[in-house]
């Protein structure tokens, strides 16, 4: 009796493997394109000057290739994007973060109430006494809470100092020996509501008492003595 020989059965789905490999590829390529839309301009950055490098050295890339190397990235600001444009750059953001500002206290504004204007020092939110403190008082008004928190919201991750300025008309209260810490006082109390808001860092934050040393009207009139107290938060220019 003839014994049967088994053959081995020749699969016809070898392509599948081809296939799970090359799915699994186009998976990993689009997390990478969802992650890097996620990411901000210098993460990206950051990624594109990375895949140019290993690219480089396999020869893919042109060595000249005009994209900044990641030690010119890092090395620069957040907002600056190269040494040749960076003046241009640091300015821009800078503008957009003050039309958010302007957009976000616009009522305030309008009262008058809240100033925004640029100074050689950086941006400038001025807050006028009479719609976040009262008279002699260091504390915040519960009413100005409100546009205290939506400008917070929208500061930058930058350097900044908070500025308490009065009128040179004497205080001395059992709280307040002089202008000197009423101004203080009011500018640290503007600052624990910033520092309130994950964007705001105290370790770039600066406050200062300026007393009635630092106008910016006239204390010879009831107007320019009003305009003069006053807490500025100063978002400072990068140094140079």
């Amino acid at each position: 009796m003839r014994r049967k020989t088994r053959r081995d059965k020749v699969s016809n789905e070898r392509w599948l493997v081809s296939y799970a490999d090359f799915i699994t590829l186009l998976f990993a390529f689009f997390v990478v394109l969802f992650a890097t839309g996620q990411s901000d301009k210098r993460k990206k950055a950051e990624l594109a000057v990375s895949i140019q490098s290993a690219f480089a050295e396999m020869g893919i890339f042109d060595a000249h290739s005009n994209l900044r190397s990641l030690a010119q990235i890092k090395g620069n600001s957040g907002f600056a994007a190269s040494p040749s444009s960076a003046p241009t750059t640091a300015q821009e953001p800078m503008a957009m973060v003050k039309r958010h500002l302007q957009a976000a206290a616009q009522p305030e504004i309008e009262s008058g109430v809240v100033a925004i204007y640029d100074t050689n020092d950086g941006l400038v939110i001025s807050l006028q006494e009479a719609g976040f403190f009262d008279s002699g008082i260091a504390e915040i008004r519960p009413s100005a809470l409100p546009v205290l928190n939506r400008i917070a919201a929208i500061l930058p991750e930058s350097t900044l100092r908070v500025e308490g300025h009065t009128d040179n008309v004497p205080i001395h209260t059992a709280q307040f020996a002089s202008n000197w810490e009423l101004s203080s006082s009011r500018a640290s109390s503007i600052a624990r509501l910033l520092l309130a808001h994950a964007n705001v860092r105290a370790e770039t934050m600066s406050v200062a008492g300026y007393a009635e040393y630092h106008p910016v009207a006239s204390n010879e009139t009831a107007d320019g003595r009003a305009r003069n107290r006053r807490v500025d938060i100063v978002l400072l220019n990068p140094d140079p």
